[in-house]
């Protein structure tokens, strides 16, 4: 990694085939202080992750997104809040999210401020898709992680859209509520508490993060608003990050195929459709990596499967539903064959302390 705020372009010498996508330090803006806040370590917390704690003095720098998220969900664990990401996004404010906060604050209009914050996100945040746009009469700020690889990733989106709605209380006052809030990952244990945070319907297990609001006040002028600001801004951020890192195919197509689950298995036309390729192309490309498409829905399914059966309060029928099955039947039937036991024959081992 670079120390001259540049993005590096591998995660190391030792493995050049494996490349790093990265996130400015700037999002970790004051981390240290919130864990202990919080009753955790935060040298431990760091170290546990992979982050060194002079990486976040300097908000250019660039951090390994995997370790970054990592690091939320360590702190959970650490300080014993599983709701710390929502309350690290919810006292984020967008002057302490560094060139990309200053680009939205900067920005003439709250409209025009949405735009760019979705626009510029993945120049601050690699391997990410972040959308600003309509659906019917409302509109949606959209955000999730394309990266694959990443799994566990609830405090990231919690915290994230924590500060996304902090964008807009930047111009319409810190009253101001959406009217729904979506999440990709499985309805925590105390969601009552994401509903008072965010004034509004919280929704769980949909196919991605978003802020839904009401189509009005986008012409209210940011009240630090200065466009020669927001040019110069804009190109220091595109400068520093160089692009927006997206992921190998194989990465991207994890986090399509998790998009969908929760709405039944995924089909490879419909994959290969939000990729902008022909299914032939698709099925080609995969081919020349010796993969076939129900092998990679069964990985992806795996994965959230082990994610998820150790969250004691989500429901095996609601994990049946997020991992795209009709039937807890052939959820189990599946975990068992990759498991060699079944969902509450994992939980019980996992409760009375076996490996």
């Amino acid at each position: 990694m670079t120390l001259n705020g540049s993005f590096s372009r591998q995660n190391s010498g030792e493995c050049p085939s494996v490349v790093q996508r990265n996130i400015l330090a700037a999002a970790a803006c004051g981390i240290s202080g919130f864990i202990e806040s919080q009753g955790g370590r935060p040298e431990r917390v760091l170290q546990r992750a992979g982050i060194d704690e002079r990486q976040l003095d300097q908000p250019t720098l660039a951090l390994d997104l995997g370790s970054y998220v990592a690091m939320m969900e360590v702190a959970a664990a650490d300080t014993g809040n599983d709701n710390f990401g929502l309350l690290y996004g919810r006292q984020f404010q967008p002057d302490m999210l560094g060139l990309i906060g200053a680009i939205a604050l900067a920005s003439p209009t709250l409209g025009a401020a949405l735009d760019n914050l979705a626009r510029l996100f993945p120049f601050h945040q690699q391997a990410t898709e972040t959308r600003f746009r309509r659906e019917g009469e409302l509109l949606r700020l959209e955000y999730r992680i394309l990266d694959g690889r990443v799994v566990e990733r609830r405090q990231d989106a919690e915290l994230t859209m924590g500060m996304f709605a902090n964008v807009v209380r930047a111009c319409l006052g810190p009253h101001w509520m959406p009217e729904e809030v979506h999440f990709e990952h499985a309805r925590p244990e105390a969601w009552r508490r994401h509903e008072a945070v965010f004034d509004a319907p919280v929704h769980f297990g949909q196919r991605t993060n978003a802020l839904v609001l009401r189509d009005r006040d986008l012409d209210r002028r940011m009240p630090a608003g200065d466009l020669a600001r927001l040019t110069a801004l804009s190109g220091q951020l595109v400068s520093i990050a160089r692009d927006t890192g997206a992921p190998p195919l194989l990465d991207r197509l994890k986090a399509e195929v998790r998009a969908r689950l929760p709405e039944g298995c995924p089909y490879i036309e419909e994959v290969a459709d939000a990729l902008g390729m022909a299914r032939w192309t698709l099925q080609r490309r995969l081919a020349e990596e010796g993969i076939v498409f129900s092998d990679l829905v069964e990985g992806v399914r795996r994965d959230l499967a082990t994610l998820y059966i150790r969250q004691p309060h989500v429901p095996v029928a609601d994990i049946a539903f997020l991992l795209g099955y009709s039937e807890v039947s052939a959820f189990s039937r599946a975990f068992r064959r990759w498991f060699g036991l079944s969902p509450m024959g994992m939980r019980q081992r996992a409760a009375s302390g076996a490996s």
